[in-house]
């Protein structure tokens, strides 16, 4: 990462819901599996349900999305390499 870029909590687009367990884990640069397990465990067992469920929606939507100008979605018109005989 260049000095004049800043470090951006962003949704990843590794998503299994919303992306906002794995945009934590790609922003502290940890496992995206462990972060969503303990994530879930964390929304479930600590007895108020319904305040993880809610905390997890507003991250969904106050959190941006990933602005990846390098990742395309259709690849359809990129050619790579030469066909040759």
């Amino acid at each position: 990462m260049g000095r004049d870029m800043k470090k951006k909590l962003t949704k990843s687009n590794d998503k299994i819901f919303s992306g906002v367990f794995g945009g934590v884990a790609e922003y502290f640069d940890w496992d995206k599996t462990w972060t969503r397990i303990i994530g879930a465990i964390l929304i479930v067992f600590p007895g108020n349900f319904f305040l993880g469920i809610l905390i997890y929606i507003i991250a969904a939507a106050v959190m941006p999305e990933k602005d990846d100008t390098n990742h395309r979605k259709d690849d359809d018109d990129i050619i790579e390499g030469e066909f040759r005989e």
